[in-house]
């Protein structure tokens, strides 16, 4: 099976336990998701099959759009409602004005801590080994860029807001830093990824769905809109040992298609069209 699967996936998973079970479900091994999602969090997990899996870097690169809740008063060495609680106070209201001021600040291009309960790799192994042997580290930063921040509720002892973020964003990192310069304890009680480029929880399907048959694998035509390049039988042969073409044509991508089949992606580089994805 090659192809795209969009799954919403559902609290208390790892984005691995996802894959893991899309093994079972389908018996093959090769597939890949595009983006982690805590256990904590829900929504868009987009998972490459087959031939497909060559395109989780392009995927995972996309801006991803994500709803966070906020439960103030408490702060969690995990940054999250799951970790232990470090500390607690009394709960205030937060200004609303001051909020929306605050949330805003963030919007642009900055550099983000990475929290230390994150399964990336330092020095071969994973950031919560550290945390959880009680091992200090120093915590890698990375550059991430906020593109949009909307406050959607401020109510007594919860802040919900919308956010979209470049890839690598870490949201309890978000949080993190928005509570610290509000001047209150918070961390994050809820996420859910709404959005992942052009795939959307609302085109989603649950692992219970997937399992009852009720799904839709997506093609490259579904996702990308490149134009078409009809291949001649020679220039089909070229194409199908990855070889490059030369091509009186300006658009940076093409599906190069054969008696009405799409084949390959082929992308421009220095002028020769040049094989990006092969089907």
């Amino acid at each position: 099976m090659n192809g795209v699967l969009v799954i919403n996936k559902e609290r208390g998973f790892t984005s691995r336990d996802v894959v893991n079970v899309l093994n079972q479900t389908f018996h093959m091994k090769k597939m890949g998701h595009t983006g982690t999602l805590d256990p904590i969090a829900t929504g868009v997990l987009v998972v490459c099959m087959g031939k497909y899996t060559k395109l989780v870097d392009k995927i995972t690169s996309y801006d991803k759009e994500y709803v966070a809740t906020i439960s103030l008063g408490i702060r969690t060495d995990t940054l999250d409602s799951t970790g232990t609680i470090l500390e607690q106070n009394t709960i205030r209201d937060v200004d609303n004005e001051l909020l929306i001021h605050t949330l805003h600040s963030f919007l642009g291009t900055s550099v983000q801590e990475v929290p230390k309960y994150a399964a990336i790799k330092v020095h071969g192994k994973r950031l919560y080994e550290y945390a959880r042997n009680g091992e200090e580290i120093l915590l890698p930063k990375r550059e991430i860029t906020i593109k949009d921040i909307e406050l959607l509720e401020n109510r007594t002892g919860e802040i919900k807001f919308r956010v979209v973020v470049s890839k690598g964003t870490y949201i309890r990192s978000l949080i993190r830093d928005i509570v610290e310069q509000l001047g209150v304890l918070g961390t994050m009680s809820s996420l859910t990824r709404t959005r992942q480029g052009n795939f959307t929880i609302d085109n989603a399907f649950t692992l219970q769905d997937v399992e009852a048959g009720d799904y839709k694998l997506l093609t490259v035509e579904d996702l990308f809109s490149y134009p078409k390049y009809e291949l001649s039988e020679e220039e089909y042969r070229k194409v199908s040992n990855g070889a490059p073409l030369q091509l009186d044509k300006n658009d940076s991508f093409l599906f190069m298609q054969y008696e009405n089949r799409i084949v390959a992606i082929y992308e421009q580089k220095e002028n020769v069209y040049q094989s990006y994805f092969q089907l």
